[in-house]
C-alpha cells in the first residue's frame, strides 16, 4: 500500500459576506478534491491542543501524531534541522522574520514577501553588525531566518508575539518579554536586536531600492517561537511506514527530518501562490516508487489569508486542486490510500490562524464512502468520521480496515 497526505497550509475558512456567506474553500472549483470526498470518507480534525499555539508547528505535529504537547519546542527549532544547523542542547533557536514597519507599526510579517537574495544580503549585513559567536543569524527562504543564541546563559522561556498576529500594531507594544527571571537577559536581548536591526536595516541599499520600486522595505527582523532541540521518535519505527515530505517551507521540512522523513526539493518550490504545482506533482509520482508515504504540503493558500486576499485564496486553492492532486490522480493506481486536509483554519476575516477544526478526507478504494459529496468545511463537518482529535487521524489513515 502506497499512501500520499496531501496538505493545503491555512487553505480552511470562515464564510465570508464578501462570498455571499461561503468560505473560499466551498467557492474554489475543486472537481478532484471533490471526486475524492465522494469516493472517500471525511470528517473533522482537531490540530491545535487547547492553550497550544495556533501554527504550522503545532498543527503538523497533530497531523503527523505526535503530540504537540510532547514535542513542540518552537519552530526555530524545526527550521534549524532543515537548514542543516546543529544545535547544542543549550542553544535556543528562534524563527526570525525580515519585516516591514511603517510609522512604528508593524506593517506586514514578509516584508512584502521579499526575495530570497535580496533577503541574504540584509541578513549578511546584520551578521557583521549585531552577531557575534553567541549570537548567530542563518539566512533562510524569502522572509523567513534563523538566529540560534549560543550560550547555556540564554532562555526559551520568553514571550513572543508572531509578526503575523500584529499587523498594525505599535513595535513596542510586542517585544519580547520573560515569562521567569532566568529569561530577563534573553528577552531584553531579544527587544535590543529588534530595535537596533531597524537602524541597520533601514537605509540599506537593498530597501532604499524597494522604496524606490515601490515596494514594502524589510526594515527590522523580529525573532519569534523560541526553543531548544527536541527528540522524536521517528516516524518508521512508530508506524512501519517509509516518509519522503515535499515541501518549500523550512518548518515542514525540519518537521519532516526529526520524525525520519526525507527532503524532497523541487525547484521552483515558493511558498507563495506561484509555487511549482506541477513540479511537486511530478516529485510525488516519482517518490511513491521509493517511498510508502509522500506528504506534499503547499503553503500558499496560508499566505493569501495573512494578505487578506480572497480572490487570491481561492486561486490557490484551484491550484492545488488541478495543478497538485488532479496531476497525481491521472497517475497512480487504486493501491494508492490518500488523504487531504488543511493543518489549520487561517481567516481571512483575521489574516492569522485560528485553533478550530479543520476537515479531511481519506480515500480508501477498497472501503465503500458515506455520503459527503464535496471537500469543504461544512460537507465534512456531516461525514462518518465525525470530530477527530489530534493523533487519532494519522492512525485511522494508515489503518487497514477502516
Amino acid at each position: 500500500m502506497k499512501y500520499i497526505l496531501f496538505l493545503a497550509d491555512g487553505m480552511a475558512d470562515y464564510p465570508l459576506d464578501e462570498l455571499g456567506q461561503r468560505t473560499p474553500l466551498q467557492v474554489a472549483n475543486t472537481p478532484n478534491m471533490d471526486e475524492l470526498a465522494k469516493k472517500g470518507k471525511c470528517g473533522r480534525l482537531i490540530t491545535i491542543p487547547e492553550g497550544m499555539p495556533t501554527g504550522s508547528a503545532v498543527a503538523n505535529l497533530s497531523v503527523l501524531g505526535y503530540d504537540p504537547r510532547i514535542y513542540f519546542q518552537g519552530r526555530g527549532v524545526l527550521e534549524a534541522a532543515s537548514m542543516s544547523v546543529e544545535l547544542s542542547p543549550e542553544d535556543v533557536a528562534f524563527r526570525c522574520n525580515t519585516i516591514c514597519v511603517e510609522d512604528d507599526r508593524i506593517k506586514n510579517h514578509s516584508a512584502g514577501h521579499i526575495s530570497t537574495e535580496e533577503a541574504k544580503e540584509l541578513i549578511k549585513t546584520i551578521k557583521d553588525k549585531l552577531g557575534s559567536e553567541d549570537i548567530v543569524f542563518y539566512p533562510g527562504v524569502s522572509y523567513r531566518h534563523l538566529l540560534v543564541l549560543r550560550e547555556a546563559r540564554f532562555s526559551a522561556s520568553v514571550e513572543c508575539t508572531p509578526p503575523h498576529d500584529a499587523s498594525g500594531v505599535p513595535v513596542r507594544e510586542v517585544l519580547p518579554r520573560a515569562k521567569e527571571k532566568e529569561a530577563e537577559e534573553t528577552a531584553n536581548l531579544l527587544s535590543k536586536i529588534i530595535l537596533d536591526s531597524r537602524d541597520v536595516l533601514e537605509d540599506h541599499p537593498i530597501n532604499l531600492m524597494r522604496e524606490k520600486q515601490g515596494r514594502d522595505k524589510a526594515n527590522m527582523l523580529w525573532p519569534w517561537s523560541p526553543g531548544k532541540k527536541l527528540r522524536m521518535r521517528k516516524f518508521q519505527e512508530r508506524f512501519g511506514i517509509k516518509g519522503a515530505v515535499i515541501s518549500a517551507v523550512d518548518l515542514i521540512r525540519g518537521l519532516g527530518i526529526y520524525a525520519g522523513f526525507d527532503v524532497i526539493k523541487v525547484k521552483g518550490a515558493t511558498g507563495l501562490y506561484n509555487t511549482n504545482y506541477e513540479g511537486k506533482a511530478e516529485a510525488c509520482l516519482k517518490a511513491l516508487k521509493e517511498y510508502d508515504l509522500v506528504w506534499v504540503h503547499v503553503e500558499a493558500s496560508d499566505e493569501a489569508s495573512h494578505q487578506g486576499d480572497i480572490d487570491l485564496k481561492i486561486k490557490t486553492i484551484e491550484y492545488f486542486d488541478k495543478r497538485l492532486v488532479g496531476k497525481v490522480l491521472e497517475e497512480i493506481d487504486e493501491n494508492t490510500r490518500i488523504a487531504v486536509l488543511s493543518d489549520h483554519l487561517t481567516p481571512i476575516k483575521v489574516r492569522t490562524h485560528v485553533a478550530e477544526a479543520v476537515p479531511f478526507l481519506i480515500y480508501n478504494s477498497a472501503k465503500a464512502p458515506d455520503g459527503v459529496n464535496r471537500f469543504d468545511e461544512f460537507s465534512c463537518a456531516e461525514g462518518s468520521f465525525g470530530l477527530l482529535q489530534g493523533g487519532d487521524f494519522i492512525k485511522i489513515f494508515l489503518k487497514d480496515s477502516v
